[in-house]
């Protein structure tokens, strides 16, 4: 059989394209979820998750660190203020951080030019010392289309970028915005657990910069459905999470009962109460369920620094009666992916209640 040079050169293309192709295969992978709701309705015409479509904006408690160090009446309203948002709200935003805004635009444009990256490149990535599956896409477990996240990410372990000399441009940035966002986690964890009239070593003692992870991620435009999520509704399995993020917006979260979308501001940055603060602190800062969803039309990009600590580290609370038992991170993590895997979502929480007879 003789193939002719055209076939041969629209083959070549073909290849050629495919290979350069940034996005993750959504489509094709979760193609059997698509074509369930296809076979019914054109996609434009369906509104596959109709509570998305009338959520009402909100702009989170907005904290100037820079209090903190105007005397004592100026910082103890900034304590006051910053633990009475993780309490009403279980999330805030804060400038005047200590954060520098050049480190986070350097982040930014490495973080972009990543992701630039073919999608074939990123799934196999061996330029940095990451752990094996550091790059995550999708929703591996979806069995419907409410439980697949339309983003993908790179989930990193301090440990594979601390110390490890900056080999280029990208472990170099993140290692400065790692240093300075775990100094910032660690002043607003004291603070809070002093609000509460912790004064334990607690923190110091056991989340380590080896022990957090950052997540560089990036959420592609969903031109198929008018609503998707970016990342499914959930709570952060860490005590606080760090937020870096753009201007396109998506985040929401869950107040007295019902979704709110946030309302961007790139200056800030936001901090959210983890699973681990709400257990330790005995229900007295919230760790609330919050998403991301999907944008039609713009790329949207986000950095996330989780405060973690070792995974052997016992989580309980000093406050009588104890709400949770208590349990080690590792348990907890354990329990969480088992549930991930059983039905599509995590439990969390309520796994850990204590048992009343």
């Amino acid at each position: 059989m003789v193939v002719s040079s055209a076939d041969q050169s629209e083959h070549l293309n073909q290849q050629v394209s495919m290979e350069e192709i940034a996005d993750p295969p959504f489509e094709k992978t979760y193609k059997s979820l698509f074509s369930n709701l296809t076979a019914t309705a054109p996609p434009q015409k369906m509104n596959l998750m109709p509570e998305l479509s009338s959520v009402e904006e909100c702009e989170l408690p907005l904290i100037d660190l820079r209090r903190l160090s105007l005397g004592e009446s100026e910082a103890a309203a900034c304590r006051k203020q910053i633990a009475r948002a993780s309490s009403e709200w279980g999330f805030f935003q804060v400038v005047n951080h200590g954060i520098s805004g050049e480190v986070m635009e350097r982040m930014r444009g490495e973080q972009k030019k990543l992701f630039k990256k073919p999608f074939h490149e990123k799934k196999n990535y061996k330029d940095l010392n990451f752990s094996a599956g550091s790059y995550r896409w999708g929703t591996p477990s979806a069995t419907c289309l409410k439980q697949l996240s339309w983003s993908e990410a790179f989930h990193v372990s301090l440990s594979d970028v601390i110390g490890s000399g900056g080999i280029d441009s990208l472990s170099s940035v993140m290692e400065q915005f790692a240093v300075m966002v775990s100094d910032l986690s660690q002043k607003l964890v004291d603070i809070l657990a002093e609000e509460m009239g912790e004064k334990s070593c607690f923190f110091k003692e056991t989340c380590l910069p080896s022990t957090c992870y950052l997540r560089l991620n990036r959420y592609p435009p969903c031109p198929i459905y008018p609503q998707m999520f970016g990342i499914m509704p959930h709570t952060d399995s860490d005590f606080i999470t760090v937020l870096h993020q753009d201007h396109i917006g998506g985040l929401q979260l869950v107040r007295d009962g019902k979704w709110f979308a946030v309302k961007p501001n790139p200056d800030a940055l936001i901090i959210n109460i983890g699973d681990l603060f709400q257990a330790w602190s005995n229900n007295v800062y919230k760790s609330v369920e919050h998403r991301v969803v999907a944008n039609p039309l713009n790329e949207r990009f986000s950095a996330a620094y989780f405060f973690c600590p070792s995974y052997d580290t016992v989580i309980e609370s000093g406050i009588e009666p104890c709400v949770y038992r208590s349990f080690s991170f590792g348990e907890y993590r354990k329990q969480v992916q088992e549930d991930v895997k059983l039905f599509g979502h995590k439990i969390g929480l309520p796994r850990f209640l204590v048992k009343t007879h």
